[in-house]
């Protein structure tokens, strides 16, 4: 019988990790489809669906899916979608920025409302925990494509703000409007990133008990599951002790 518990485990697990692995690309697959119809379909000349391309691959998403979304764009079935931020406060007072795109306005912010309501959170206006965050362009490198002296020359070369270094990777951080352009110029020198995309990071973050954690934790997992929802980012901290226990 524990064998036969095991497998079933596995399997649940296995369901649930293809069902996960569904949805996101369904996400990617709509940021493609909102990019290229934003502009041109040929990423070498829209840099928004170069971008969306770069993190769809960064999770390996089939190339069919990709071509399948882009072409989308074109056809006259293609949903409009409306692109939403959302702000807020979570458990520990922790600042909340979700982006989201919908085809029903209405319906999403209801979700999103009642889902911040349910999990100890609050969601506020437009701008009420955005000035906490900087809206930035990350270009992730790992960390064996060099030292971080080579690293911050190769970021001043490209036009970078920030190079930050770690023990598994580096973040080069660009504005928005010279995204682009560094992510661009880096690629010609490094290849292709591990990583692009353009991000809200908090300027600080927040150190959360481990009960209102917890709650936190919730709060972000149904949001983030949220058909609609694109990106959750915080500006939370949690202790060691809740990281194992939640990784657990």
């Amino acid at each position: 019988m524990a064998g036969h518990s095991q497998f079933k485990n596995i399997m649940f697990r296995k369901g649930r990790q293809d069902k996960e692995r569904s949805k996101l690309f369904s996400k990617l697959a709509r940021e493609i489809t909102v990019a290229a119809k934003a502009g041109l379909p040929d990423p070498a000349l829209n840099a928004r669906l170069r971008t969306a391309i770069i993190a769809a691959k960064a999770e390996s998403m089939p190339k069919d899916n990709i071509e399948r979304a882009i072409k989308k764009a074109g056809g006259n079935d293609a949903e409009n979608y409306d692109e939403i931020r959302y702000e807020g406060r979570g458990p520990g007072g922790v600042a909340l920025i979700v982006e989201a795109m919908t085809d029903n306005r209405n319906r999403t912010s209801a979700d999103v409302r009642s889902t911040f309501a349910k999990y100890g959170g609050a969601m506020g206006e437009t701008g009420s925990v955005s000035f906490m965050f900087d809206h930035v362009g990350v270009i992730t490198y790992p960390a064996d494509k060099g030292s971080e002296d080579q690293m911050l020359e190769i970021a001043l070369e490209a036009g970078a703000d920030e190079c930050v270094s770690s023990a598994d990777s580096h973040e080069f951080l660009a504005s928005i409007d010279g995204f682009a352009q560094v992510r661009d110029a880096l690629e010609a020198k490094l290849g292709a990133p591990a990583s692009a995309a353009i991000t809200w990071r908090p300027k600080n973050t927040v150190a959360v008990a481990d009960d209102a954690g917890e709650s936190l934790m919730k709060l972000v997992e149904i949001l983030d599951d949220h058909d609609d929802v694109q990106n959750v980012y915080g500006n939370y901290e949690l202790s060691d002790t809740l990281m194992a226990k939640l990784a657990g």
